[in-house]
């Protein structure tokens, strides 16, 4: 049972993604509009389509990367509290978009090469996350503590924080609001026209990920380990740091900077299926990140008054109490 729980949930959550809102749809409305069946209410259509369907695939596309980025970086560096948000990595993302948002003016032109838009946006974010991987990679060489690195990454967090702060006090006013509004995180930022684009990007992700697998497991068992099997540890820990850092990246770009589900999810997937095999961990954690994602989702639009709740408002009242968890557990 406890197996089947994440499939259970997931399209039970998506189906309440697609009928709760500021205007309630029926689930016979949206089983016709999903199945192409004529629809009296015209509004009805635009809002399941337009609006409703691409924030439930992108919640479930963010959740799944965010959960497998932390997932990866948990085992690569050996520490349950390891996420991109504690490690600096969504920091840096967050500090390269804002680069492209409030120093750049959201455009870039070097000689015959413009970039503008969410497409500059999403360059600088992923040259931002990949430079404090490769920066916490070199700090993992130097550091023989879990906690040391742990502590080194809290810090870049603030170092990321404080330019973005400098940034922002040189920033134009609408320039600083699309900033504080992109801050708090939103699943309705990527459109149905960009959401081919962006599927395709995570799911590419997450495809090389899981071919990673059998290193992913090598490394929960040590180097040398995973050397008599064949694998470059310093080579699969590249591999593997950039494609998270990629998937955060990608993410945070269009969503913003999405906290504690990277941590949350792979824990909530150790604890429920008692297992620490990554060939049941990957997929189950990326549906628990999924199912995280879309109940987000939802409480954010619970609030009456037709107000929706920023991600960021949500996230940590699920993250929390795992870390607390961890913390209170004994070996």
């Amino acid at each position: 049972m406890k197996f089947l729980l994440p499939f259970l949930l997931l399209p039970l959550l998506a189906l309440m993604a697609l009928c709760i809102g500021d205007v309630p749809t029926p689930l016979s409305e949206v089983w016709h509009v999903l199945t192409g069946q004529a629809s009296p209410d015209a509004l009805a259509s635009f809002i399941i389509l337009q609006v409703r369907l691409p924030q439930m695939l992108t919640a479930l596309l963010c959740g799944c990367s965010l959960a497998a980025a932390g997932l990866v970086m948990q085992t690569v560096f050996s520490n349950p509290l390891a996420d991109p948000s504690l490690l600096g990595v969504n920091a840096g993302a967050g500090l390269g978009a804002a680069i492209a948002m409030l120093l750049l003016g959201g455009s870039l032109t070097a000689g015959a090469v413009s970039l503008g838009g969410y497409l500059l946006t999403v360059a600088a974010s992923c040259l931002g996350a990949f430079a404090i991987v490769l920066l916490l990679m070199s700090l993992s060489a130097l550091f023989r503590s879990n906690l040391h690195l742990l502590v080194a990454g809290v810090m870049i967090s603030f170092a990321a924080s404080a330019l973005i702060s400098i940034f922002s006090f040189f920033a134009t006013s609408e320039g600083l609001q699309t900033y504080v509004a992109w801050g708090m995180g939103d699943f309705g930022s990527v459109t149905l026209e960009r959401l081919p684009l962006f599927a395709a990007l995570l799911l590419g992700l997450l495809a090389l990920l899981f071919l990673q697998t059998k290193a992913l497991n090598a490394l929960l068992l040590g180097a040398d380990y995973a050397r008599n099997l064949g694998i470059r540890p310093k080579r699969a820990r590249t591999l593997l740091l950039f494609t998270a850092g990629a998937l955060c990246a990608v993410v945070t770009a269009l969503c913003g900077p999405i906290a504690f589900i990277g941590l949350a999810a792979p824990q909530v997937a150790r604890l429920v299926h008692q297992t620490a095999n990554h060939h049941t961990l990957l997929p189950m954690s990326l549906l628990w990140g999924a199912n995280m994602a879309l109940l987000a989702l939802l409480l954010g639009h619970a609030v009456p008054g037709g107000l929706t709740l920023p991600v960021n408002a949500i996230t940590p009242l699920m993250g929390v109490p795992v870390v607390m968890m961890l913390l209170t557990r004994r070996g």
